[in-house]
């Protein structure tokens, strides 16, 4: 996601693009890590990750809360689906809304990618 089309979030920008994906079969992939490969270099470090790709759901409604970073929460049926941490986003040309939390140093921390159709 480090292209020109990659902008800061904002709630007014970003809300709707949740908005659209609303009430419909979309698939999400999440993923956090805080530096997975650091421990290599110092052993102290813990590090932790999460990842799940292609996850079909149907969320009731999304909601886009705070002053930035941002967190991202998506209800579905029976409980919720959430990213915090979020920077930056991008409405891709395959209609993919790719939200994106970059830390301090400026690396991925957590994506929440939403979509009609399966990531390859």
């Amino acid at each position: 996601m480090e292209d020109c089309s990659v902008k800061p979030i904002t709630i007014e920008e970003v809300q709707p693009l949740i908005n659209q994906f609303a009430k419909q079969p979309v698939y999400i992939h999440l993923e956090t890590t805080n530096g997975a490969y650091a421990s290599h270099f110092d052993q102290s470090f813990f590090s932790a990750s999460a990842y799940i790709r292609n996850a079909k759901v149907n969320y009731e409604h999304g909601k886009l809360i705070g002053e930035g970073p941002f967190r991202a929460g998506l209800k579905i049926e029976i409980g919720w689906v959430y990213a915090e941490g979020l920077t930056h986003f991008e409405l891709d040309e395959k209609g993919r809304l790719l939200l994106a939390g970059h830390g301090f140093d400026g690396k991925l921390a957590v994506a929440l990618e939403i979509s009609k159709t399966p990531f390859e």
